[in-house]
């Protein structure tokens, strides 16, 4: 590690561009430690590990076996996760030195940052060197930095900052999230502790000068999402949570640090009878996932760092109070006697495991298990769009019972469809008349939705109007007598006039109608074999609208039903069958 360090001071500042990119594909050129890239988010907003170059860091031989702090860094975009990953650099290698922060001149290197409005990271970058740290009851624990893609910029979905948030929280031990004025409303700048199994220690949610609703609701959002994914692998819920408020502009209301945190997070977190049930849920929902709730105000850094296009890091241009206050935050999330491995059923995870639990995760978010994660007016519209199907089809299953329901008689095919055609145009005014959200082309697939929704009720109805016919109702049995009766006269004309043949053949249509004909009372006598008597109503059918001649494949697909059905034959004429086996015994005899 002294090397590194060595190494690592020796480095110029950002604005060079000294920090090197390291793939799977290729070893680190000069020894220096820097940033590698573990995750990969691709043009279709998928993610791939490349778990050669997360093998090579994890797997190395003097940390792979070691038990892991993993902590990230994750967050909107732009708001200077990298800026304070790399302050969290340099405390680790300046562990034994009591002034950590180094030189006042020296510019701030690790992970690439810069100033300005566009993202600088993607993915999921770790730090090529894990450090080894002595905790004060002698053991050596391994200490690994992650730094991730901002969430909320201009080319990434909900699900995917859904996904990195979710991603970084359930894999890290320690979780920062930074967050300033200008961010989105879900702006971050968290730090957990946690295992794998049980995921969250504690995390921090940095803010920038004031908890509001929308943090809260955005927060609720992304914890959920990691706890889908955890439920899927039978994992509990999340264990502490500290809130960084950056940017803090009433230290009159509530002073720096944590004291006057908590009392600023009680107030925030407090549930009270008057609330609206929805601010009551979120909470509540914050309170259900994690089992500790803390809070650290934080000032502002200066306006040198905010408007200066040349910074560099240098603390010489950071102002006063964002440093003392540095100085506590940063030892107090990372100092040797504050990190810590937790035990999931008496075992710690180690680097090795680490590895493992990446690819697993990576795996289920790579699926479509999880529902995808939608935007407040996508939900909204969804909902509304939603609704408003489900009043047309309301509004159409009212008047069609009026025409053609229960206690109504038969109607007429014809004035059923004219009458359907009337009602459905009814319903798809209604739904095109409501005011929706969304907009005109994301309404139309609800449309196209609510058209084919009324299409298959429209079925049914038919259906059940049918079911009133006497005449529908009894032309299975008539066709069958029919059959039956034009058999029996072929047959004996046949017979009589010497043409034996014919009148076999006559004779063995008459016994299978005959056969038919008792199988299908028997079926609409005891509702058993319902699949076979929808065959034969259909083969009825066929013969009634149409010539025997003209359809002979429905004759062919009766043979087939009832060759499938030989059991029903032998349960309805049980002698036959112990006649056949009495002559299949004698045959072997």
């Amino acid at each position: 590690m002294a090397k590194h360090r060595k190494d690592r001071d020796s480095w110029g500042s950002l604005g060079d561009k000294n920090v090197y990119d390291w793939s799977s594909e290729e070893e680190e050129p000069d020894g220096r430690a820097r940033p590698v890239q573990v995750l990969l988010v691709k043009d279709d907003h998928t993610f791939e590990l490349d778990e050669a170059a997360l093998s090579r860091i994890l797997l190395a031989e003097e940390v792979r076996d070691r038990e892991v702090v993993a902590v990230s860094v994750a967050g909107a975009f732009r708001k200077g996760k990298s800026f304070l990953m790399d302050f969290m650099l340099r405390y680790m290698y300046k562990l034994a030195s009591g002034d950590w922060l180094g030189d006042s001149h020296e510019p701030l290197t690790g992970f690439s940052w810069r100033g300005g409005s566009e993202r600088e990271t993607t993915g999921i970058q770790i730090w090529s060197e894990v450090f080894l740290v002595d905790k004060p009851d002698g053991r050596k624990v391994a200490v690994l930095l992650m730094d991730t893609q901002g969430t909320f910029d201009s080319q990434s979905t909900l699900r995917d900052s859904a996904t990195v948030f979710a991603l970084s929280t359930m894999i890290s031990s320690m979780q920062v999230r930074p967050l300033s004025p200008s961010s989105p409303p879900v702006r971050s700048f968290s730090s957990s502790v946690s295992d794998l199994l049980n995921p969250l220690v504690f995390q921090v949610y940095n803010i920038s000068q004031n908890v509001q609703e929308d943090d809260l609701q955005h927060l609720q959002l992304f914890t959920e999402y990691g706890r889908l994914a955890m439920e899927e692998t039978f994992l509990k819920p999340f264990q502490s949570l500290i809130f960084l408020v950056r940017d803090w502009s009433f230290p009159y209301e509530f002073p720096y640090g944590q004291e006057g945190g908590m009392k600023f997070l009680e107030k925030r977190l407090k549930i009270s009878e008057n609330q609206h049930e929805e601010l009551q849920n979120v909470r509540k929902h914050i309170h259900s996932c994690f089992t500790n709730i803390s809070c650290f105000l934080m000032p502002h850094p200066g306006l040198k760092v905010a408007t200066n296009p040349h910074f560099d890091g240098r603390i010489a241009e950071i102002d006063g109070d964002f440093l003392n206050n540095l100085k506590v935050l940063v030892p107090w999330l990372l100092s040797p006697k504050n990190i810590d491995v937790k035990e999931i059923n008496g075992s710690k995870i180690t680097c090795r495991g680490l590895l493992e639990y990446f690819k697993a995760y990576i795996k289920i978010y790579q699926g479509e298990e999880l529902p995808h994660p939608k935007s407040m007016l996508q939900a909204t519209a969804e909902a509304n769009n939603l609704a408003a199907v489900a009043a047309a089809k309301d509004l159409y299953n009212k008047k069609m019972e009026d025409v053609c329901g229960g206690d109504r008689p038969f109607l007429a095919p014809n004035e059923l469809q004219a009458r359907h055609s009337s009602i459905r145009e009814e319903a798809l005014q209604l739904f095109r008349g409501v005011k929706k959200m969304g907009g005109e082309e994301f309404s139309r697939r609800y449309l196209q939705q609510l058209e084919s929704e009324i299409d298959e009720v429209f079925v049914q109805y038919i259906k059940h109007n049918d079911s009133k016919n006497i005449f529908h109702a009894a032309r299975t049995p008539a066709t069958l007598f029919v059959v039956i009766f034009v058999m029996y006269v072929a047959a004996g004309i046949t017979g009589f006039v010497g043409v034996d043949i014919i009148a076999s053949l006559c004779n063995m249509i008459l016994g299978l109608a005959l056969i038919t004909l008792c199988t299908w009372a028997y079926i609409r006598y005891s509702g058993e074999y319902r699949e076979l008597g929808a065959v034969i109503d259909q083969v009825a059918g066929a013969l009634w609208d149409q010539p025997l001649l003209s359809h002979p494949q429905a004759l062919y697909k009766l043979y087939n039903v009832a060759a499938n059905h030989r059991h029903l034959y032998h349960h309805a004429f049980p002698g036959h069958q112990v006649e056949e086996a009495a002559e299949e015994r004698d045959k072997k005899r």
